[in-house]
């Protein structure tokens, strides 16, 4: 295996893991992540002139906690850490694992431990996302529809404040984890959702994400199996990753509508159903289990061939009191258009507020798309104008380009 292959396998599979370990020793996360980028640079090098390493994921330990350990001696500051590194040990560690846990993966645990009280709420998942799952601050302050740059303060800022209050980078007890469950469910979606919605198919690590994803939430099912919302997000996972087939035909994307059922996946499709009917035997409804409710009438069309927008819109309502978050507010202004007119819907869309649903890009491809169909076509191409200038990828842009021209049709 050539050198640059190794270090991308090596990115891949253990960056959350090895980050992990390190700023559980250094209660640092933005120099763990420094030295190990520093580890990944000087691999790309070392590997191509000696050769891959039969452990590369000890060597990149072993040459991060080296800077670690020359930084501080360098800033004469944070002793602990040459205290909690013990220099005769470093030359040829094989395995690193957390202390014990009933949490499964160190990944995993990870994710529980960014969600700690003491760090602002508004960043846990935000944390996560970029120290555990590998996600940039542009991919993530897309998600929350900031600019990448208030993104990026953000996040430094609460690696700051872990590091300077010295919060505690442990794993918690059984008994606190479900209430951080709700914060690491957040980020597993998110960064899904990451993934599901980059389809152009040209870079292989978004479906690798969107794999991981799935595998974290099962994880999550045998560590906290009485928890309905992990089941939910499962259900809703795989309801929107058994149509990944049907989403890009011959280099196009198909929109939900459109995708022929027959390249749905029903074995997934009837693991989600099983999923969403255990969730619903606890009796505590939450986001999750609504959206995955969501999906689970839009693959009745396979049996059907019809949707059931009445029922979708009383689920949007549902999911907008429970959580109101934009998306949900222009998949609910959808389901209306179909269900009670289109009128109704561009009248859910016009009581949005303009500075929410300035940059937001389903905002303005629905809204493009209903201007269309009542004939206001030159709205209409503004509309459309405006959402294709708002998304990054090549095949739905294609999708809308295409859309607009046959607005003279």
């Amino acid at each position: 295996m050539d050198a640059r292959r190794a270090v991308e396998l090596a990115a891949r599979n253990s960056y959350g893991r090895l980050v992990a370990y390190l700023a559980a020793q250094t209660r640092d996360v933005a120099a763990a992540e420094d030295a190990l980028g520093e580890a990944f640079l000087t691999a790309l090098k070392t590997w191509t002139e000696t050769g891959v390493p039969k452990k590369p994921e000890a060597w990149l330990l072993v040459t991060a906690r080296h800077r670690l350990i020359d930084a501080a001696r360098r800033s004469q500051v944070q002793d602990k850490i040459l205290n909690t590194f013990k220099l005769n040990e470093l030359e040829s560690p094989t395995e690193f694992s957390f202390d014990e846990t009933n949490i499964p993966d160190d990944r995993l645990k990870l994710l529980f431990i960014c969600a700690h009280p003491a760090i602002d709420p508004t960043i846990h998942t935000p944390l996560m996302l970029q120290t555990v799952l590998g996600l940039n601050a542009a991919q993530i302050a897309s998600a929350f529809l900031v600019a990448p740059a208030t993104m990026s303060q953000r996040l430094v800022r609460a690696k700051a404040k872990i590091r300077d209050a010295g919060i505690a980078f442990e794993v918690p007890e059984a008994a606190e984890l479900p209430t951080r469950l709700a914060a690491v469910l957040e980020a597993i979606y998110a960064a899904y959702t990451n993934a599901w919605e980059m389809i152009d198919g040209g870079d292989p690590r978004h479906q690798g994400l969107a794999e991981e994803a799935i595998w974290l939430v099962r994880l999550c099912i045998q560590l906290m199996p009485q928890e309905p919302e992990v089941r939910g997000l499962l259900a809703l996972m795989l309801y929107c990753e058994a149509r990944r087939d049907a989403r890009r035909v011959h280099d196009a994307y198909i929109p939900l509508l459109q995708q022929d059922t027959q390249l749905w996946s029903q074995p997934m499709i009837d693991e989600a159903e099983r999923e969403l009917a255990q969730a619903a035997t606890f009796k505590q409804l939450g986001r999750f289990q609504l959206e995955a409710a969501i999906q689970s009438i839009h693959a009745q069309r396979a049996v059907t061939q019809q949707v059931n927008w009445e029922a979708l819109a009383l689920l949007y309502e549902g999911l907008i009191q429970l959580s109101p978050t934009l998306g949900a507010l222009v998949s609910h202004a959808a389901a209306i258009a179909q269900a009670q007119g289109l009128n109704q819907g561009l009248a859910r869309l016009d009581a949005l507020p303009p500075e929410t649903v300035k940059n937001y890009q389903p905002y303005w491809a629905l809204r493009a798309d209903l201007l269309k169909q009542l004939g206001y076509k030159s709205e209409a191409q503004q509309a459309y104008l405006r959402a294709i200038g708002l998304t990054e990828s090549l095949a739905i842009r294609e999708f809308l380009l295409d859309q607009s021209s046959r607005l003279g049709e």
